[in-house]
């Protein structure tokens, strides 16, 4: 994977290395500081950084890009969080630029898994919040642009995200995630850049292997109060696996105006396209282990696939009423069309109060942010004050059919739309209102408060009421209010240390109340929402521009988790679990060993357990329609791995010749809540390299990258508590891909 710029990105500039006298100094305090507890660890972390350099030079040089996932635009040096930022240039360098992940390996607490099913999205958790998901991304918030990619009810999407139109991505992690409606693990905003000056046309296609190929085009630029950001982007697959096709179409344009008095004027525009994706599901052990790049068989016999349509557009408004006071208006609208196959059997459709095979929803969103902000002085201190107010809204129109038209007796039966089995109409809104502080009410501490009060409401009508499927509508609402506040102290210029507390909150998602553990027909309204208690331990430190470092102690503690209660042919109910623990740590680093030489590395350890038991299903290859087995407390919670470490070694500048060796080691993961099975550790190793041509008007990059070096055989991601066993995802064997764009510069 090409590495990822972690915590604060910075120019890339040539440094001499730091006297250790002169660095133990700046970072511990220096020896008069008796009360300083690090001085033998300071000691032996900056050896690693001994040279010489003048002892009258600053302490540091680097330029903090500011980051806004707390809404509190500072440095994230700063912050008193663990939050990151990837800079848009990972997805438009020695990659395909198309999945998310692929900027992200170098994120601790943070696993982006591409399922290699683009059916499916993709597999996204941070510190063990939303690895239990089967569809979508759970338990983690996402925004395009400050419009959220995540529903009222906290089901997320990240296939229409246009990688290639971004400044950059933020990584909010821990109790701060608060700060953002439904949600208890994390953040992930992406930010399209602004027009540049002078205006540039890009162009970029890359191609390899399993027929995959991308291509986008991009324009940015600058007149006079106006600057904007559009681009277009086009890949194909046929997939590692067999009946794996997909393609994807995406637009994402951006639009600003700037008046002189009155303000500035956002508008954004984005839409998607990916028709009759191929779902190969996933693999039982033995598959695997047979061959994976096979799919399952009934995925081909019922045509298991998805079709996705997405248009959404949003405005902007900030406006300053005066030196101290602004006010910041989003409105934002969508709508997104999905029709997907599964491989339910016949039989079970023909239950009376079957959904049927075919699910076919008709989606449209909207909402709103408004926001004011206050800039002052406390206590003669710096303060900031904001307070919002945010709506969503969501309407789905929720339809089921048959996977087969006739009787299904027939194999060229299967794979249709058929008859009618499901119309309801499912409404989720939310309204929150939210307000949080920031204080630098001494010289070397400083505070950020915040509280949330979120309402969200259900409201299912039920339009199919046939025979002795009755009428199943109902609504039902989740209230919560949520407190963080975190804490940093200065310790030095280049160590920043910081604490942090934080409540959680997060409701059941449509699909998760979508059917009741009894069979009868409705939504499972008996479902509680998980509240989770977070709090984080942390040191951030930055020496220069060349070398920055994050340490982040962390531990969660949910009730009422959301789990799997029955699966019955297919279909899956859910329950609440009394109570789970995730705790670890995190760590990571990014240094210039030497001009032309740069070193990052990511790792995480996560204990997430079980603390309280409960019933569940046995998922042992069969359906299961009453809870039949215990979970013990203790149990390892699925889908998350104790271990992941990712390193990078790249070599090379802005321009010529460069080069960068990865790798990634990730431990074993339970696949189901028994923890009756688990995947192997696996780890993989990846190059890549290349030249860039830096001329007055152009500037032409070239690649070519293998990742999987080695060819191992490994299961990239899993598909929790399947009732069919079928919990692997293999990732693929060693492939290639090569890359060429061009920019050119007015």
């Amino acid at each position: 994977m090409q590495p990822s710029s972690i915590a604060v990105t910075a120019a890339e500039t040539s440094l001499a290395p730091i006297r250790v006298s002169h660095a133990a100094r700046l970072l511990c305090g220096g020896a008069a500081h008796a009360w300083n507890p690090l001085p033998a660890v300071c000691a032996g972390l900056l050896a690693a950084w001994s040279g010489s350099v003048s002892a009258d030079e600053p302490a540091t040089s680097l330029g903090p890009v500011t980051v806004t996932a707390t809404r509190t635009a500072q440095p994230a040096f700063d912050v008193p969080a663990s939050i990151d930022v990837v800079p848009g240039a990972a997805y438009s360098g020695d990659t395909l630029g198309v999945n998310l992940s692929e900027g992200l390996s170098g994120v601790p607490g943070l696993m982006a898994r591409d399922r290699q099913n683009y059916a499916q999205d993709e597999q996204i958790s941070v510190r063990g919040f939303g690895a239990r998901s089967q569809f979508g991304v759970r338990s983690v918030r996402l925004y395009v642009d400050d419009i959220p990619a995540t529903q009222p009810d906290g089901q997320g999407e990240v296939s229409h995200f246009n990688l290639g139109s971004a400044e950059r991505v933020e990584i909010l992690r821990g109790p701060f995630s608060a700060l953002y409606d439904n949600s208890s693990g994390g953040v992930i905003k992406v930010f399209t850049a602004d027009g540049t000056n002078p205006p540039q046309i890009g162009a970029s296609a890359e191609g390899g292997s399993y027929g995959s190929y991308h291509t986008n085009l991009n324009a940015r630029g600058v007149d006079g109060p106006l600057d904007y950001n559009a681009d277009y982007s086009h890949f194909y697959t046929d997939g590692f696996r067999v009946h794996s096709r997909a393609q994807r179409d995406s637009f994402n344009g951006k639009l600003n105006l700037q008046f002189d008095r009155a303000g500035r004027l956002t508008l954004l525009l984005n839409s998607f396209s990916s028709p009759e994706a191929q779902d190969p599901q996933g693999l039982t052990r033995a598959q695997f282990d047979a061959d994976p790049s096979q799919a399952t068989l009934v995925s081909t016999q019922f045509n298991t696939r998805k079709s996705v349509e997405q248009t959404q557009g949003g405005a902007i408004y900030e406006y300053a009423i005066n030196q101290e006071q602004s006010l910041r208006v989003l409105g934002y609208y969508g709508n997104r069309q999905v029709r997907q196959f599964l491989s339910i059997p016949v039989a079970a459709q023909g239950n009376a109060l079957s959904s049927g095979g075919v699910v076919n929803l008709a989606s449209d969103y909207g909402g709103g942010d408004a926001r004011w902000s206050y800039n002052s002085l406390l206590a003669q201190k710096p303060f900031t004050l904001i307070a919002g107010l945010t709506y969503d809204d969501l309407s789905q129109h929720r339809r089921g059919y048959n996977n087969y038209v006739g009787d299904g007796s027939q194999a060229d039966e299967l794979g249709q739309q058929g008859a009618l089995r499901r119309n309801e109409t499912d409404k989720v809104y939310n309204l929150d209102q939210y307000a949080q502080a920031s204080w630098l009410f001494a010289e070397r501490w400083s505070m950020l408060l915040g509280v949330r009060h979120t309402a969200v409401r259900f409201n299912s009508a039920d339009n199919y009421i046939v025979g002795t499927n009755g009428n199943d509508s109902g609504r039902k609402g989740y209230y919560a209010t949520t407190p963080v506040g975190g804490i940093l102290y200065k310790l030095s210029p280049v160590l920043h240390l910081y604490a942090s507390y934080g409540e959680g909150f997060e409701t059941p998602a449509l699909n998760e109340l979508a059917y009741r553990p009894d069979q009868t027909g409705g939504l499972n309204f008996g479902l509680q929402p998980a509240h989770a208690n977070n709090g984080e331990l942390g040191a951030k430190l930055r020496l220069r521009s060349h070398t920055q470092a994050q340490l982040a102690v962390f531990r969660a503690v949910t009730r009422n988790e959301l789990v799997i209660d029955t699966n019955d042919n297919g279909r899956s109910t859910y329950e609440n679990a009394p109570r789970t623990r995730r705790q670890g740590a995190e760590a990571s680093l990014s240094t210039e060993l030497a001009p032309r030489w740069n070193l990052q590395l990511a790792y995480t350890y996560l204990d997430a357990t079980v603390r309280q038991s409960y019933l569940t299903c046995g998922n042992l290859g069969t359906t299961c329609a009453t809870p039949d087995i215990q979970v013990s407390a203790g149990n390892r919670i699925p889908g998350v791995p104790e271990t992941d470490l990712y390193s990078a070694l790249r070599w090379g500048g802005e321009s010529g010749w460069h080069a960068s060796l990865s790798g990634q080691y990730v431990t074993e993961v339970a696949v189901n809540d028994v923890n009756a099975a688990t995947t192997p550790s696996y780890g993989l190793l990846g190059v890549d390299g290349g030249y860039i041509f830096d001329l007055p008007h152009w500037r032409i990059q070239s690649f070519l990258r293998i990742d999987n070096l080695l060819g191992s055989d490994y299961i990239g991601s899993v598909i929790v508590n399947d009732g069919n066993a079928r919990y692997y995802e293999p990732g693929p064997g060693r492939s290639f891909l090569a890359g060429l764009s061009f920019n050119w510069k007015y």
